[in-house]
């Protein structure tokens, strides 16, 4: 789902660079990190509403859990992620790949109670 935050999260990480590339949980590693009933919207669809941002350059559909393959592919000197994480909450592995290339970890501010988790839930139980 595309809503407020993500599209300030994206401009944010924009600022930061010359290029965005985004990289996308593709639909099963959606699954595998949300359970079933989730992605709402296919892969091909969210690729779609991200690209159509004018501050994003590129998106790429990852399959994996992790962003390791991507992070690897596209050697950013800036790795972005939601003020949800911090350095030390971010996945080790991509933690590690990110130090080996020499990226600099940055974290976009993020607005307590917004996560799409939530948006779903809250939407599921105004409609039942």
């Amino acid at each position: 789902m595309l809503w407020k935050f993500l599209i300030c999260a994206r401009r944010a990480a924009r600022a930061l660079g010359d290029f965005l590339a985004v990289g996308l949980n593709g639909d099963r590693s959606v699954r595998e990190l949300k359970g079933s009933g989730r992605p709402i919207a296919a892969e091909s669809d969210r690729a779609e509403l991200l690209a159509a941002l004018q501050c994003v350059d590129l998106v790429t559909v990852f399959p994996h859990i992790r962003a390791t393959q991507f992070i690897l592919a596209i050697k950013p000197a800036i790795y972005v992620k939601g003020g949800d994480y911090t350095a030390e909450t971010l996945d080790e592995e991509e933690r590690a790949v990110l130090k080996e290339i020499g990226a600099e970890i940055r974290l976009v501010p993020f607005e307590a109670g917004y996560s799409t988790s939530g948006l779903i839930d809250q939407i599921c139980k105004s409609t039942s």
